[in-house]
């Protein structure tokens, strides 16, 4: 899908549900920002608070393009950006912080994600907006919360710290092996997005019922308890070998990898049929499941990729997925962006790149798919403060003088 082309048209005429939700958001990297831009995707306003200069950290990241001024802009920035206005403002110059606690107002949330204590340094923390805006709904993503005591609350936190400290990468470690870092891509970060939104959303219909607004505080670590729950939940059942006592691992097809789960009996005699093995069935070794992982490496594997030697990945799917079998392709990069599933579905956007390369960016699509509303069209993301004249002019009507005195000053871009 291209940027600016509108996906189940048709709907259009609906609008979307978000439509009228405003949102300021002093955001970084990709926890709040993934968050903003699916309420973006919804049909909400999401005005972005940067610094002036060299905006927010994401930008930073790379593989990276060079905006229209040769200024950076990072992978992180590039996908979790579209549908928003920027504004280059200052948050530790006095009128900065003024200038935003007066455009708080003007908004049904504000939301931060810098590390937890930031914005009450700053004065522009919860209490505050709260007494001046009782209304607003001010949400905060950090590594460890800003409420309640946690004794990391002083740590910094990119993704994949609250992934190691909530077990995943012990849970999946295999012997010897140290630790496998960020499995998943920024699982820590997209896992506190969602909930932000869940909680952003149930504090605005609260607000519907009770006219005021409320603090919504999402741990990364939280969420990545709640990711990692059969972690903890199987350890209280008694398990304390993370081994799957189950299958479930990639084999070899013609072509390369495909991933399988069989977890349930009728599933593993269904497996041992297809692939020549009927016998299985009745053999004591595969009598139990535990059986079926600690015969795994010595007859299954051997038995699974015979058969498969002779069929592509996707042949060998086909087979397994329609016997009622889960099992799924190991894809490279390459494959995913061609595969016509994702097409049809719009989760790749093409963002057109503005420093001389052809090929464009591609960015997640929206994974939320609304019978009655139209997907699209999207914006592309904004260069550093890119909207700063007009927001302040619209929302807090100063004029070119005023503006130029805060730019002189270095309040604003």
């Amino acid at each position: 899908m291209r940027l600016g082309d509108i996906a189940n048209e048709a709907a259009a005429e609906n609008g979307k549900p978000l439509d009228g939700v405003r949102i300021l958001a002093a955001e970084q990297m990709q926890a709040l920002p993934f968050a903003t831009q699916l309420l973006a995707r919804l049909g909400a306003e999401v005005v972005k608070v940067e610094h002036p200069v060299h905006g927010e950290s994401g930008r930073g990241a790379l593989p990276a393009m060079q905006d229209p001024q040769g200024r950076r802009v990072g992978a992180t920035f590039l996908r979790n950006n579209l549908d928003k206005r920027s504004i280059g403002l200052d948050l530790k110059h006095p009128e900065g912080r003024e200038l935003f606690l007066e455009l708080a107002g003007r908004f049904d949330v504000v939301a931060e994600n810098f590390k937890a204590g930031t914005m009450d340094r700053l004065g522009l923390g919860y209490d505050v907006i709260a007494e001046r805006h009782p209304r607003v709904v001010y949400a905060s993503v950090s590594g460890f919360g800003n409420r309640g005591d946690s004794p990391y609350r002083s740590w910094a936190a990119y993704a994949m710290v609250p992934e190691a400290m909530s077990g995943l990468y012990e849970y999946s470690r295999r012997g010897d092996e140290p630790p496998r870092v960020t499995p998943a891509g920024a699982l820590g970060d997209i896992s506190s997005a969602l909930f932000a939104v869940i909680g952003i959303l149930a504090a605005l219909r609260h607000r519907e019922a009770t006219g005021r607004g409320q603090h919504v505080d999402v741990a990364m670590l939280d969420s990545m308890i709640a990711m990692t729950d059969v972690i903890t939940n199987f350890w209280s059942l008694g398990q304390r070998d993370s081994t799957p006592e189950i299958i479930m691992t990639s084999f070899r097809a013609s072509d390369g990898w495909f991933a399988v789960q069989v977890a349930r009996e009728h599933q593993f005699e269904r497996l041992a049929e297809l692939v020549g093995h009927p016998e299985w069935v009745g053999d004591e070794r595969f009598a139990t499941r535990k059986g079926w992982a600690e015969h795994l490496e010595s007859t299954i594997r051997p038995a699974v990729e015979s058969w498969a030697a002779d069929l592509t990945r996707l042949e060998v799917c086909d087979v397994l997925g329609t016997n009622a079998i889960p099992a799924g392709p190991c894809h490279t990069a390459e494959e995913v962006v061609v595969d016509e599933h994702v097409a049809r579905r719009n989760m790749l956007v093409e963002v057109p790149r503005v420093d001389g390369v052809d090929e464009p960016v591609l960015v997640p699509g929206n994974p939320v798919k609304l019978s009655a509303m139209a997907e699209g069209p999207e914006t592309r993301m904004p260069w550093v403060g890119e909207h700063t004249d007009e927001v302040l002019r619209a929302e807090l009507g100063l004029d070119g003088e005023r503006l130029e005195e805060l730019r002189a000053a270095g309040v604003i871009t």
